[in-house]
């Protein structure tokens, strides 16, 4: 069967997509290889989807091309996607710095999604597997459904974050076979994992959670660290896992905007232990398992000045050097992606296919955690249902 546009990925972006090229009288097709639309959405957010994030703009995020995602940001802003929302009579929060959750539940996000891909006449097809793509006068597709044809053909199958829901490499493959590059993958929003020494002497300390600053790559995120047996997780470890090259150390202020300096010559000539001076200001538990790696503890009036900045300087510059990360199977996002210098910013039409289209996670565009991701889909999506 032909249609105007075929998009392939019934996600964020694949659906905002749709709906905009359907308003435009286009007459489009998703493909979506699961049994259901947005899978991501509905288990994002504990359930309640952090559907944007009010202060979204183009510093908040991750690209070997950074300029590229101006264009389409500025074009459809947080303000639009929540209009549509209210429209909807979806209720919602902020929940902190910008975030913005149903109040509900994320079935909400994929209800509106639906009803307006329905109300803009696109024809959706479940459990849709496209086996060949070849282009010839358009775009012909094999799938298990049959066979479909198309002007414009649209990528937008995500990338290989959560592989439990179905996340594949697709997109990407597809990509390469249509003449793309394809800049390096890796997890993204993701928890690291301690090696061997560490894991022994901080998995214990799985569930003690505190406020941090983060540093890797030139980028810091003050917000709370999370210990598990396996590593380290929590806000400010997966927003700096975009930025840590495997390998590269992160660096943690353990008390951020708290002069150490002075809390330890407040106490400099007491009889205190240093580990329950920290632990006026840290969790007991890892103040004793820190002073025993990093400065072992003893009465405060036993310390020289010297020692003091020295252990000062520590408790602001602690060095981590995790062995890894735990991978796609616990990552939100997937950092690299579709070299952007081969697509345009304007209409994400591929530089060198006409009629084909890249957008959301596919591309090499990641955002922060935060709401900024699903941002991006709604604003790549926009940006091309206008011309597909």
């Amino acid at each position: 069967m032909k249609y105007d546009v075929v998009v392939i990925g019934g996600g964020a972006a694949g659906l905002m997509c749709a709906i905009e090229a359907g308003k435009r009288g286009r007459k489009v097709l998703v493909l979506e290889h699961q049994e259901r639309l947005g899978k991501k959405i509905l288990i994002s957010g504990g359930g309640r989807c952090n559907f944007t994030n009010i202060n979204a703009g183009p510093d908040n995020y991750l690209s070997a091309n950074p300029h590229f995602c101006k264009s389409a940001l500025a074009r459809y802003r947080p303000a639009d996607f929540i209009g549509l929302v209210e429209r909807h009579g979806i209720a919602y929060h902020e929940k902190k710095l910008g975030q913005l959750f149903c109040d509900v539940t994320s079935r909400q996000i994929v209800e509106l999604l639906e009803q307006e891909a329905r109300l803009a006449g696109v024809t959706v097809r479940l459990g849709a597997r496209v086996s060949e793509t070849k282009v010839a006068g358009g775009f012909q597709l094999t799938t298990n459904l049959g066979e479909f044809a198309a002007d414009s053909l649209v990528v937008a199958t995500g990338g290989l974050s959560a592989p439990k829901i179905g996340a594949t490499d697709f997109g990407f493959r597809l990509a390469q076979q249509l003449g793309h590059s394809v800049n390096a993958t890796r997890p993204g929003l993701v928890p690291v994992t301690w090696g061997p020494e560490d894991r022994d002497s901080y998995g214990p300390l799985s569930g003690i959670s505190l406020e941090v600053t983060a540093t890797a790559g030139g980028r810091s995120f003050t917000e709370n660290l999370l210990f598990t047996h396996r590593g380290l997780s929590g806000p400010a470890i997966l927003q700096v896992s975009n930025y840590a090259e495997p390998g590269q150390s992160i660096e943690l202020d353990l008390l951020p905007g708290r002069p150490a300096a002075e809390l330890l010559a407040a106490e400099r000539n007491t009889a205190k232990e240093l580990r329950n001076v920290l632990a006026m200001r840290l969790p007991q538990r890892f103040t004793q398992e820190w002073c025993a790696r990093n400065a072992p503890s003893k009465p405060m009036n036993r310390y020289t000045p010297a020692e003091l900045a020295v252990i000062a300087g520590r408790l602001h510059h602690w060095e981590i050097r995790p062995a890894g990360t735990e991978g796609y199977a616990t990552a939100e996002v997937t950092c690299g992606g579709v070299d952007t210098r081969e697509v345009s910013s304007k209409t994400m039409e591929s530089r060198r296919v006409p009629g084909l289209y890249f957008i959301g996670e596919v591309l090499d565009v990641t955002g922060w955690l935060g709401g900024y991701n699903f941002q991006w889909a709604w604003a790549s999506g926009h940006a091309a249902g206008q011309f597909v």
